[in-house]
């Protein structure tokens, strides 16, 4: 059975500060700001893209 989001203090980190960032500068590129994230908080491949698919489909919820 697959879980829906991997378990980790570093993707929990990151999602944190992804959030942060996003708040400060709203139109800040999302694919760009994934891929800082995940060599910051030396993200696994795996962790690398749920990040980019929560940001992404997090920005859908979030229209401006």
């Amino acid at each position: 059975m697959t879980t829906i989001a991997p378990d980790g203090g570093k993707l929990q980190k990151a999602i944190q500060w992804v959030s942060e960032k996003r708040k400060e500068n709203p139109d800040i590129n999302l694919v760009k700001l994934a891929d800082d994230a995940s060599f910051r908080f030396d993200l696994s491949p795996k962790d690398s893209q749920f990040l980019l698919r929560f940001v992404k489909d997090d920005n859908h919820q979030n229209p401006a």
